[in-house]
């Protein structure tokens, strides 16, 4: 059938393991509200990762939590994310995309509930480190069903949409943290930054069972329980020391938690090309094609970028400018509608351009981050917020060129048995991406500030930071060559 509300009906891999689905007598309205059910699952997912941000000090006020307490309420978070990422898709594709989405849902909805009823630290860090279990049972059955329920330009529409989510949620996190702890409803400070999640989380789970389709791989096999022990213990052991060291100023142990990270990632792959044809975790036949394993390459330059620049902007903005928080804030907000800009012109566009649309985002960010940078440069201490709105949407109308298409050509021809793994593998390669960029801020930035609040200093840095991230950005570029120049539809 050809009429749906992207263009395409939504396309079962499976029958759902609880039953046949229910008969849908508008088809075009389910795939509609299946689509925005499975955006706003992503959208509470991204959500949760930066609305805390701006939360941290009426949560140390109230709780009385130590600096590094506050440090796990996002490091209690993000860590189980990245650790339970490829098997959270996995056992999507075994026992069900819309199953392990919607468990994922009703035990993020628990654990945000419980966050909002925290008595004190211990209990915060315990209910953040469940909402991260939660979202990685969630992340990759969102990715892994709009692969497996829409075709075609629906799915490029569809990307496209989702990328938008990816740019909306840079802005809405932070100022919803501080909106709503700064309205102090009903005298509850920065409680309901969680509790607004709970009648969220019930609409998901409510809409998604009745309207997302169920999808699994053709044939469940028992999980591979060693595998996921194994890819669980290797990113523990490379992001956990990545996202720490620079906190510690990399002692020795960050050094050996790498190594070993490394060692036990090989016995993985080994034992991942043992069970090939016997239900393994990863897929290796998914790396055989230079579509996905360029894609995932150009995923991973993408997360390293954006670990690196954000974190060192913010520093910049604030110590090199002297920009309160609330300017810096708004800052953000104008990189974030430029990103909003590029990525409804990704959903527009419908991958008619394929890689060559994403490739453009790049050079366009290449461009900008250059004026950018000789903006910096001649204005130094008196450029303003004004200033440099021409080079700051202009970057992030370019990212947002980048990130639905890239995740679009890179999956479109995965085998729907396989969209779970696939997706989880992804989203990882983002996570381990961004701990990379924020690990390598300790030799790019903070090697010439050495931690100095001074504005000359910060200036400097950042400048050089811009170098690197215009670098990476070249070969971002580069990688989307391993991307499809004609789009799949028009090459049928």
């Amino acid at each position: 059938m050809s009429s749906s509300a992207l263009g395409n009906e939504p396309q079962h891999t499976t029958s759902s393991p609880d039953g046949p689905a229910p008969h849908r007598p508008n088809m075009a309205l389910a795939a509609r509200i299946a689509l925005f059910v499975l955006l706003g699952a992503e959208l509470l997912n991204l959500l949760d990762q930066s609305v805390v941000l701006t939360a941290l000090p009426a949560i140390q006020e109230s709780t009385g939590a130590r600096p590094a307490a506050l440090q796990w309420l996002t490091t209690g978070y993000s860590l189980p994310v990245a650790i339970g990422l490829l098997t959270g898709g996995r056992l999507g594709d075994l026992y069900g995309r819309r199953r392990l989405l919607l468990i994922g849902t009703v035990v993020f909805t628990a654990a945000s509930l419980l966050c909002g009823l925290a008595a004190g630290p211990g209990m915060l860090i315990g209910a953040r480190l469940l909402q991260g279990v939660a979202v990685a049972l969630m992340i990759p059955q969102v990715l892994a069903t709009l692969h497996v329920t829409f075709e075609g330009q629906s799915r490029s529409k569809a990307f496209g949409l989702y990328g938008a989510v990816l740019s909306i949620a840079n802005v809405l996190g932070p100022v919803m943290g501080g909106l709503l702890t700064e309205a102090d409803l009903f005298g509850l400070s920065w409680r309901p930054i969680f509790l607004v999640n709970v009648p969220v989380g019930l609409a998901v789970f409510l809409l998604g069972r009745t309207f997302i389709p169920e999808s699994t791989a053709r044939k469940a096999e028992r999980p591979d329980l060693t595998g996921m022990a194994l890819s669980a213990l290797a990113i523990v052991l490379i992001v956990f020391p990545l996202s720490e060291g620079h906190l510690h100023h990399w002692p020795l142990w960050c050094f050996a938690m790498l190594a070993a990270g490394l060692l036990v990632l090989g016995v993985f792959l080994r034992h991942q090309q043992r069970k090939q044809g016997n239900a393994p975790l990863v897929p290796l036949s998914l790396f055989r094609g230079r579509r996905f394993s360029g894609g995932m390459a150009a995923q991973l330059m993408l997360g390293l970028l954006c670990g690196l620049f954000f974190m060192t902007w913010t520093l910049y903005l604030q110590r090199g400018l002297g920009m309160s928080p609330f300017l810096a804030a708004l800052a953000f907000v104008l990189l974030s509608v430029g990103e909003l800009g590029g990525a409804t012109v990704a959903a527009k566009s419908a991958g008619r351009f394929a890689r060559r649309l994403p490739q453009a985002g790049a050079l366009v960010t290449i461009a900008a981050t250059a004026a950018y940078g000789l903006q910096i440069h001649a204005g130094q201490a008196e450029l303003t917020l004004p200033g440099m709105t021409a080079p700051v949407v202009l970057i992030g109308f370019g990212l947002g060129m980048v990130g639905g298409p890239l995740a679009d050509l890179s999956l479109a021809q995965v085998p729907h048995e396989n969209a779970g793994s696939a997706s989880g593998l992804f989203n990882t390669a983002m996570h381990l991406g961004i701990a990379l960029g924020t690990a390598l801020t300790a030799l790019v930035f903070f090697a010439t500030t050495g931690g100095s609040p001074e504005a000359a200093l910060n200036r400097d840095a950042f400048i050089t930071v811009l170098w690197w991230v215009g670098g990476l950005l070249a070969l971002l570029w580069a990688l989307m060559f391993c991307l499809p120049k004609q789009a799949d539809n028009q090459a049928s």
